[in-house]
């Protein structure tokens, strides 16, 4: 049985979920909503743990949860840039671009730009655009 075929439960400890938990909850986000989270959770879990978790859900096209977990990476991009990478090793930031990059669709391909250029110009960052969703929501290109 799958991942997508299982039914979430929920989360032990929404403030820290499981790789697992995260994953399961990706193809069935309704049976959590968002909505019933704690504040800020797209905040608390992007970071190193779930990273890797959330970069496989972006790349995934049917994952219903997609968006969210793009949006969470546009988070770890700019909490690794706007730290000079002390919040995240640059060394995962440059292996997700490239692998985006190299097999990514169009909205990863976009992430991976978007991520480039933040990394070449960090006077682009704005909080709406990198932490709020714009960027997600736009699904545009910084020049």
């Amino acid at each position: 049985m799958s991942v997508q075929e299982s039914t979430f439960h929920g989360f032990a400890n929404p403030v820290d979920p499981s790789p697992a938990e995260l994953r399961a909850w990706a193809y069935q986000p309704d049976s959590v909503p968002l909505a019933s989270m704690p504040p800020d959770w797209d905040l608390l879990v992007s970071g190193d743990r779930l990273v890797l978790t959330l970069f496989e859900l972006a790349m995934d096209p049917t994952c219903p949860a997609r968006r969210f977990a793009l949006h969470c990476l546009y988070i770890y991009a700019a909490d690794g840039i706007r730290t000079n990478f002390r919040a995240h090793p640059k060394r995962r930031f440059r292996k997700l671009v490239e692998q985006a990059e190299r097999d990514g669709d169009e909205l990863m391909k976009i992430w991976a730009h978007n991520g480039r250029v933040l990394l070449a110009r960090p006077e682009l960052f704005t909080y709406r655009d990198w932490c709020e969703g714009g960027l997600v929501r736009e699904n545009r290109r910084l020049g």
